[in-house]
C-alpha cells in the first residue's frame, strides 16, 4: 500500500506542466511587446519547420520587390517601341516570371497579414491575455507541435505597435533558447498549417477574427513546448522586494469572468519549400 501511494504521488508530480522561463528586465510586458514576440515566434516556427523558404522579414522584402518590379515592367512594356520585338519578348517573359513569384507568395503574405491584424486587435482589447497557443499540424485537434506562450502582468494598451528595445531583447533571447532546445529538428515532410488559439476572458468580442471554442481541449498526446514570460515583479531573483507587489498585480489582472479558448480564423499554410524547380 505504501509503494502504491509513492508511485501515485510520483506520477502526479510528473504530470505538472514544465515551463521554460523567459525573464524581462521590465516591470510589465506591454501589448506591443506581446504582439512582436508572438509574430517573431510564428515566423521562427514556420521557418525552422520548413514551412517557409526564409524568414518572414526576407519574404516580405522579396514580395514587395516583386510587386514593384511588376509595376515597372508594365510601364516599360507600355512605353517600349513596337520596332523592338526582342526587347518586348524579354520584358514579357520576365513579367510572367515575376507574376508567378507574386502568386506563389500572395496567399502566404495575405494570411500572415490577417493574422497579425487579428493579433493586434486581440492584445488591444485584452491586454491581460492568459496564454497563446501556436499549433502546427493539419488541425488544432491533430497537432504535430504545440507551442504554448504564457503571459501575465500585462499593462493597458498603449497607442502604436512600434518595436521597443524590450521586445527586441526578449525576441533574441527566446529564439536563442528555442534553438538550444532543438525546435525544428524534427520537421514535417510537407506543407501543413499553423493555427493561433488564445485563452482569454469570455467577454472577448472579435467575431471577424476569433471564434469561441468553449469545449476545446488541447491534444494530450502531443506534449506542448511551454514558454513563460516573466517581468521583473514576478521573478524573486531579479527583484526580491517586489514579491508582495507581484502577488497583488496577478490578482488585479485575474479576470472575474471565465477563461475560454478562442481560435483565430486566419491560419497560415506552409509552402512546399523542399520542392526544387526543374532545371533545363
Amino acid at each position: 500500500f505504501i509503494k502504491l501511494e509513492f508511485h501515485y504521488s510520483l506520477s502526479t508530480k510528473e504530470e505538472r506542466p514544465q515551463y521554460t522561463n523567459i525573464d524581462a528586465a521590465a516591470d510589465a510586458i506591454d501589448c506591443s511587446t506581446i504582439f512582436h514576440l508572438v509574430t517573431d515566434i510564428v515566423g521562427f516556427i514556420l521557418f525552422m519547420h520548413q514551412q517557409i523558404p526564409s524568414l518572414i522579414q526576407d519574404i516580405t522584402l522579396e514580395f514587395d520587390g516583386l510587386r514593384s518590379e511588376f509595376k515597372e515592367l508594365e510601364i516599360e512594356l507600355a512605353e517600349s517601341e513596337p520596332k523592338a520585338p526582342l526587347i518586348r519578348r524579354k520584358l514579357a517573359a520576365r513579367k510572367r516570371e515575376v507574376k508567378l513569384g507574386i502568386r506563389r507568395l500572395e496567399k502566404l503574405m495575405g494570411c500572415i497579414s490577417n493574422l497579425k491584424a487579428a493579433l493586434q486587435l486581440l492584445v488591444a482589447e485584452v491586454p491581460n491575455v492568459d496564454k497563446i497557443s501556436l499549433v502546427l499540424g493539419p488541425s488544432p485537434l491533430r497537432p504535430l507541435h504545440i507551442f504554448e506562450l504564457n503571459f501575465s502582468n500585462g499593462r493597458p494598451f498603449l497607442e502604436g505597435f512600434s518595436r521597443s528595445k524590450t521586445a527586441e531583447t526578449l525576441s533574441r533571447k527566446v529564439i536563442r533558447m528555442m534553438i538550444s532546445k532543438g525546435v525544428g529538428s524534427d520537421s514535417y515532410p510537407g506543407p501543413t498549417k499553423l493555427f493561433l488559439l488564445v485563452k482569454a476572458p469570455s467577454y472577448l468580442n472579435l467575431p471577424l477574427h476569433f471564434l469561441p471554442k468553449r469545449e476545446f481541449q488541447p491534444n494530450r498526446k502531443t506534449k506542448p513546448f511551454r514558454l513563460r514570460f516573466r517581468c521583473r515583479t514576478q521573478n524573486p531573483e531579479m527583484n526580491p522586494q517586489h514579491n508582495d507587489f507581484a502577488s497583488s498585480v496577478e490578482l488585479q489582472h485575474s479576470p472575474s469572468t471565465d477563461l475560454i479558448w478562442f481560435q483565430c480564423r486566419h491560419t497560415i499554410k506552409g509552402l512546399a519549400v523542399r520542392a526544387s524547380p526543374a532545371e533545363d
